[in-house]
């Protein structure tokens, strides 16, 4: 097990310097901040020595060494608009976008888990048809159109919950979140539940897959046999074993929702991390769009190593193979 964690940390490492090459030159052969962030009106000398402080006249492959070594000492460099470092504006905005995207993923364990159970069980049900035509539309449907549904019927129509920002916060580890009051739960529930909509058809699908397959098995007419009650059925037997592939999705789909929260960011006018990356891309700030990659690298990376172990410890044959 040891060495096996060993490996992956090992490979997990590369997979991060690889990536710190492929985003530092992609975003820097993509457009010139020079173009928008200094005035046309500036003369040659003034605009020479503004590239110079954002280091700009240096060659490429100098610049990734910069980044580099700034990387290893917990440097990615200062925003061009901000004039601040990159990775504290990441960092101011991320406990927005991780209890949202939390927030979406627990919504869619708590709703795609019980829904797909009870698909599985009674496929030909009117509810169970119901329940599995209801998943395509959340496969189907954009997410920006249904945020704003969403707004319309909910807080604009009904006036039910507010449509934008993050609401009254409280402080908890020295860090601002909006779960800990009334108003920002209020905030927070309709851009959830819009990011979540994708998680809950993706692990109701797959729970209720899981079940069809387990039903058949030998082991759970044996538990029947036995007299043991549905419930312990269900919970004991189904549920554990179909809970691996459900993790393992889960686990890799927190780190796509994290990314790919931008849209909803953006329609509830949430103030996370893919607000601020949507604006640094409008005026080309390098440097935060540099961190906001790394940093979704980083999270990617290790919520994949967790769901390695996690996957590890749930299913006893992945153990045996780490072994041998």
């Amino acid at each position: 097990m040891f060495t096996w964690l060993v490996r992956r940390l090992f490979q997990a490492s590369f997979v991060v310097l690889a990536m710190t090459l492929i985003v530092f030159i992609g975003v820097h052969v993509i457009g010139n901040p020079v173009d928008i962030l200094i005035s046309p009106e500036a003369d040659q000398a003034e605009r020479a020595k503004i590239i110079a402080e954002m280091g700009l006249d240096q060659p490429l492959w100098h610049q990734y060494l910069l980044f580099l070594n700034g990387a290893v000492h917990g440097d990615l460099g200062r925003s061009f608009v901000f004039n601040e470092p990159a990775l504290r504006l990441i960092g101011q905005r991320m406990p927005a976008t991780m209890e949202l995207a939390v927030s979406a993923v627990l919504m869619a364990v708590c709703f795609g888990v019980p829904l797909g159970l009870y698909a599985g069980f009674r496929p030909n049900g009117i509810v169970g048809r119901v329940i599995m035509s209801g998943s395509i539309l959340g496969f189907s449907l954009p997410t920006f159109w249904v945020g704003l549904m969403l707004i319309m019927v909910f807080a604009v129509q009904l006036g039910w919950l507010p449509s934008t920002g993050r609401g009254e916060t409280a402080m908890l580890f020295g860090i601002r979140w909006s779960f800990l009051t009334w108003d920002g739960l209020r905030h927070m529930f309709l851009p959830a539940l819009n990011l979540s909509l994708y998680n809950i058809s993706l692990v109701l699908r797959l729970t209720r897959a899981g079940v069809r397959e387990i039903l058949p098995s030998d082991y759970i007419k044996f538990a029947h046999a036995k007299g043991l009650s549905p419930a312990r059925v269900i919970f004991v037997h189904v549920l554990k074993n179909i809970m691996i592939p459900v993790v393992t999705v889960v686990g890799l789909e927190l780190g796509s929702t994290i990314a790919f929260a931008v849209v909803t960011e953006s329609v509830f006018a949430w103030p996370g991390m893919g607000k601020l990356i949507i604006d640094s891309i409008n005026v080309l700030d390098r440097p935060v769009i540099v961190a906001y990659l790394m940093m979704i690298v980083l999270i990617f990376t290790t919520i994949n190593l967790v769901v390695d172990v996690l996957y590890t410890m749930l299913d006893p044959r992945v153990r045996l193979e780490n072994k041998a």
